[in-house]
């Protein structure tokens, strides 16, 4: 019976755990998706919804930057990835009216979280 009592436990504590993260990154998910909505809106991108949907979201940003739909190819493969991120992420600043070397600050620990939202929402 005790043993019994302690799986009821461990599964509890794992369920919640899984409830956390899924909360977590959904949050996650939503910033990102308003942010890119956002910003496609401000630089009247057409489209705006597919911020909403992967794979979606990279050819909303490259066509914000202007860069051709095909580099969403360029999105998987490794290395390279890093390169067009922070390209597209230049040109998306510039889109904003902000400078270009902003686009860097997307390979940045906790500045990629916040570089989307000042690009979206301040002015």
């Amino acid at each position: 019976l005790h043993a019994r009592g302690e799986e009821v436990v461990g599964i509890a504590i794992i369920g919640a755990m899984v409830l956390f993260f899924l909360f977590f990154f959904g949050a996650i998910y939503v910033y990102f998706a308003l942010a890119f909505s956002t910003i496609a809106r401000k630089t009247q991108t057409p489209n705006t919804w597919f911020a909403w949907i992967p794979i979606l979201n990279m050819v909303l940003l490259l066509n914000v930057a202007k860069k051709p739909v095909w580099w969403v190819l360029l999105f998987f493969v490794p290395f390279v990835n890093i390169v067009i991120l922070v390209i597209t992420w230049m040109e998306v600043a510039k889109a904003r009216g902000r400078p270009d070397w902003w686009g860097i600050l997307i390979i940045a620990p906790i500045a990629n979280f916040i570089l989307p939202g000042i690009l979206a929402w301040t002015d």
